[in-house]
């Protein structure tokens, strides 16, 4: 698997796929991993990556010129199956989700900053909005290297085959623990329903 992340701050994804499990991922070839500098794409030799939003209100937004310059120039040769922007308005990203993805051959990440990123680029090139919770945080780095840890560990032969049974195992009791609650909200709405008691859970 190949993940290229997009960032205006690479040295912050520096440590995480450096050590531990994604470390020994990478040198087994299992996982490659490249950090892309925005800047590189920038509008003027500044460095500019940022603006103020078009419709105006405090804050800087990511413009659209130098994402879609990244995504353009490292799609050509190789596209990707999916584009992934991390927004804090995303879906909720889960288990579900890293098992679907770690099924990919090539994933581009892009972290916001700022505000965020140009609308455009999320309407025209952006196929996946991921969200790692309801809280904001000050980039988009930090979601991309809890993604691509939870993606990695997936791809057969980066854990042995003990990791793999524990995780299979946790998952099978989460789902069972799961299925016990349904049904005990199920059978509480029906036991105050038969008391004629009002149950307004969910």
């Amino acid at each position: 698997m190949v993940i290229d992340i997009v960032t205006v701050l690479p040295e912050l994804l520096e440590s995480p796929f450096a050590h531990s499990i994604l470390k020994r991922a990478r040198e087994k070839g299992l996982m490659e991993v490249n950090l892309y500098p925005l800047r590189k794409w920038a509008v003027n030799a500044y460095g500019q990556v940022d603006d103020y939003a078009f419709g105006g209100g405090a804050g800087m937004v990511m413009m659209c010129e130098p994402l879609v310059r990244a995504i353009e120039e490292l799609s050509a040769a190789n596209p990707y199956d999916e584009v992934i922007y991390f927004t804090p308005d995303g879906n909720r990203f889960n288990q579900r989700t890293a098992n679907r993805l770690s099924l990919k051959g090539r994933l581009l990440m892009i972290c916001g900053h700022y505000k965020g990123i140009d609308q455009r680029v999320r309407d025209g090139w952006v196929t996946m909005e991921i969200s790692i919770g309801d809280y904001v945080l000050s980039g988009g780095e930090l979601a991309a290297a809890v993604v691509a840890d939870a993606v990695g560990r997936l791809l057969p032969g980066v854990l042995n085959d003990d990791c793999v049974r524990i995780l299979k195992e946790f998952f099978a009791e989460a789902r069972r623990r799961r299925a016990e609650g349904q049904e005990h909200k199920k059978g509480a709405a029906k036991e105050a329903a038969d008391d004629g008691l009002v149950f307004d859970g969910p």
